[in-house]
This record gives C-alpha cells, structure tokens and sequence, in this order.
C-alpha cells in the first residue's frame, strides 16, 4: 500500500496552508457529520478532503521537461559595478506548461533572491528573463541554481523543482589607471641580452658552449670547434625580461576599518592596479601575499591580466604579526625586477630590509597607508603610528625608493603620482575591464544539454519538473 501512494508523497508534503487547511476543515466536517448524523455535512466534508488530494495528485502525475541556458555577462566585474544575467528557459515536450514561480539562488552579498513568474510556456517554445546583481565585495561567487515553484489552479499544493548547474562571477577590486615608471624601473629585470653589450669585435665574441645531442648543425661555430677541438655551437641568447614584484600587506594587524572601507580594500585596490599595470607593458607579474610564493606571469599571454585578478579577488587578511617570509623571498631574487609594496603599519625592520634592496640596485616604489584615518584610535595611539609611519618613510628613501603616504581620501592613481613626483592623472577614475584582460570572457553559460539530459522526476543536472 506505501508503494501505491510513493509518488504522492511529494505533493502530499507540498500541501499549502490553504490545502491544509481545506484538509482540517474536511476532517473536522466528518467528524460532526458521524457525530450528528448529518449526511449533507459528510458530502462537504468529501468535497473539502477531496479538493487538496485531487490538486495534488494532479502535480504529482504532471511531467515537464525544460532546459536552460544562464548567461553572465560579464563574468568578471569590478566592485560595485552591475552584473547582467539572463535565464532562458525551453520547454523540451509538446505539453504546455502551468504557471511557474521563479527564483534564482545567489549570495547575500550580490542582493536578494531574484523572482518572477514565468507564464504558460507552450511546448518547444522558449521565455527568457533578464536580472542584475550587484557587489560592494571582491570575491567568487556562485550564480544558481535556480528553483522553479509549480502550484495547481486552486494553490492547494506547491512543489519545488531546482537545476544543478550554477555559474560563477568573480567580482574584482576597483582598478586605476597608473603612470609608466620612466628609467631603471622599466629595464629591470632579467636575461643575457641585457646585462652584455652588443659585440664590436666580430663573431669571436660570439658566446659557445659545447655541442649536445639534437642541437642544429647550422648552429655550429666552426672557429670555435677548430680551436677547441671538439664540436662547439652558439648560445642562445636569453632575451630581456622585463619583471615586476607587487608586495601586497595582507597582515591583519597591519590594516583598520572594516569591510569595504577598510584600507585593506584600498591597498587590494591599489596593487591589483599596479599588476595589471605591469601586465599590460608585458611585464612578467609576481603576486606576494605576505609569505606566499606565487608564480610569474607570462608577459606575453593574453591571460596575465585575468589570472591576476583571480587573484586579487579572493585574497584575505591572514593572522601574523611578520613579513619575513616576503621579504626573504625579495632577497633571493634580486634581479627579478622592480618591486611595488603597498604596506599598513610596519617597523623599522621592515623598511630597513626594504631599502637594503634598493641600496643593492632594485627600484622600488612603496604606498604607506595612513591607517589612523579608516578608524578612530586614541590620540596616544595614533601619535605613535604616525611616527612610526614617517620614519618608515624616511628609511625607505634613503633606499632609493619612490615613496607616498596615502589615506582614504586618496585614489591609488594620485598616490602613485606623488610617489614618482608627478602629478596625478586628471581626472583619475577606475576603468573597467574591456579591452584589459583579452583572454577574459565576457559571458559564461551553463550548457542545455544538461537541461536535457535529466527528465522531470529527476530534478537533476537540467531537468525540473
């Protein structure tokens, strides 16, 4: 008998108020029915226990097959900027089906819910809605799935329906256009043809290394190999590569405020800038994150810019009192190019290492935020934080650093310009990322033949019912 109701069960639970209450009123009308002997008051109470299991054993036997296709554009945006989505639903039998109440799961952060209804949708036809989030906060954040409502003529009963595919937005930190650092900044780096002179005095000086398995014949140099008596060939020479560092502070004792205001939102801000600034001039872009050892971006792919903004987007502040870690890494490559930091509060140790590195050749450019002015702290405090800030300051230029002091009133493109001297770019606002970050996408979707794939029972992959 429990397998003869089985496909009941779901509409049975689905049962609105309205349902159970027709269903209590029906009971309550038998009841007095038998007790008073009243044959028209059980014909009610049938009409009324009959009205809800009807509706529900109707959306219990209802079949829909639908697909849908989600299309995010773009799928990376900036902070605070708005995200464009549209859902297209196809009806994938040749019944109609009934009237359906949308809604499309997102994170709190993006806004609330978004829900609509979608009308009858006649068989093989399509209906596509258009929606917008928005997000003051960096992250990654999954879109869906979305959850369809199926409610009878009568709204006795309701069942839920939800896809499986989900589609990501990466939300980045508000970028600024930079000024280019002229001279030794621009040409440091690494690679042979830099660091030697072109030869003057003919092919002897032609750098030789010996012969190896599988090298070209036609590389070969025939003077060499006669002098040295064994089979010599031409080095290939390295090419420049042009290569910037962009130290970002991520300590949370470093930083003040609280969530988007905070300066860790604007000193993210400021060196997702400096990255993509650098990657755009095919630099070769290395992320520090405190003691993390990322890797090099390619300075000719078209993807440097994009894989650096996954980056930026989801970094946090991490628990430590220490750049050591940093800073050593900045130490064992010294010849990996210019280096930007972008600081909270720090000691002496930590501008004493960094100007070490810029006595020993390396351009640096550091932005020192002036954390007092995101939150209030007592005078005493704060006196002692600006001190420690200044002669931060002072330390770092007599490394040879560009140096500015920035606060939450300042952009990161005026405080870029301080730092190298100049003036600030006028006027000076975020661009967005057309035409920055060409191996982006500008839209993502969920495919339909997952749509397809999973008929109404499952309420799988694409399939709802």
């Amino acid at each position: 008998m429990s397998n003869l109701f089985a496909p009941f069960k779901p509409a049975l639970s689905g049962l609105t108020t309205r349902g159970r209450s027709f269903l209590s009123a029906g009971g309550a009308c038998a009841v007095c029915a038998v007790l008073l002997g009243q044959q028209d008051l059980m014909r009610v109470a049938v009409l009324l226990v009959a009205l809800p299991l009807a509706c529900a054993a109707m959306l219990a036997r209802t079949r829909h097959r639908l697909g849908l296709t989600r299309t995010v554009s773009p799928a990376w945006v900036t902070a605070g900027s708005p995200v464009r989505v549209r859902l297209e639903l196809q009806n994938l039998t040749r019944l109609g089906t009934r009237l359906l109440l949308a809604e499309e799961k997102v994170p709190y952060v993006l806004g609330a819910p978004p829900r609509f209804v979608l009308d009858r949708l006649p068989g093989g036809r399509r209906a596509a809605v258009t929606y917008s989030l928005r997000s003051e906060l960096r992250g990654r954040y999954p879109i869906g799935p979305l959850r369809l409502r199926i409610a009878d003529p009568f709204g006795m009963c309701e069942l839920t329906r939800s896809f499986t595919a989900t589609d990501p937005v990466t939300v980045v930190p508000r970028l600024w256009p930079l000024q280019t650092v002229d001279g030794g900044g621009l040409w440091a780096g690494s690679g042979e043809s830099g660091a030697r002179a072109a030869a003057v005095s003919g092919e002897d000086d032609v750098a030789t290394r010996e012969y190896r398995h599988g090298d070209d014949l036609r590389r070969v140099h025939w003077r060499s190999t006669a002098r040295r008596g064994e089979l010599m060939v031409r080095r290939e020479e390295q090419p420049r590569q042009m290569r910037a560092t962009v130290l970002l502070d991520t300590r949370r004792s470093g930083h003040r405020g609280e969530g988007p205001a905070s300066s860790f939102e604007w000193a993210v801000s400021a060196a997702a800038s400096a990255a993509v600034h650098f990657a755009e001039q095919r630099f070769g872009v290395r992320l520090l994150l405190s003691a993390e050892t990322p890797g090099w971006t390619s300075p000719y792919s078209g993807e440097a810019a994009g894989a650096l903004l996954d980056q930026m987007a989801i970094v946090t502040m991490v628990d430590g009192d220490s750049l050591s870690g940093a800073l050593g890494l900045l130490h064992r490559g010294r010849g990996d190019g210019m280096v930007v930091a972008v600081l909270g509060e720090v000691d002496d140790d930590v501008a004493l290492s960094l100007a070490r590195l810029g006595r020993e050749g390396v351009p640096g450019l550091a932005l020192l935020l002036q954390t007092p002015e995101w939150t209030a702290l007592p005078p005493r405090r704060r006196a002692e934080v600006d001190e420690g800030r200044v002669r931060a300051a002072d330390i770092l230029r007599t490394g040879d650093w560009w140096v500015a002091e920035a606060g939450p009133s300042d952009t990161p493109a005026q405080a870029w310009a301080r730092a190298l001297g100049r003036l600030a770019l006028a006027p000076a606002p975020s661009y967005g990322l057309s035409g920055m970050t060409s191996g982006m996408t500008s839209g993502m979707t969920s495919g339909m033949a997952s749509g397809m794939a999973s008929g109404m029972t499952s309420g799988t992959a694409g399939g709802v019912a």
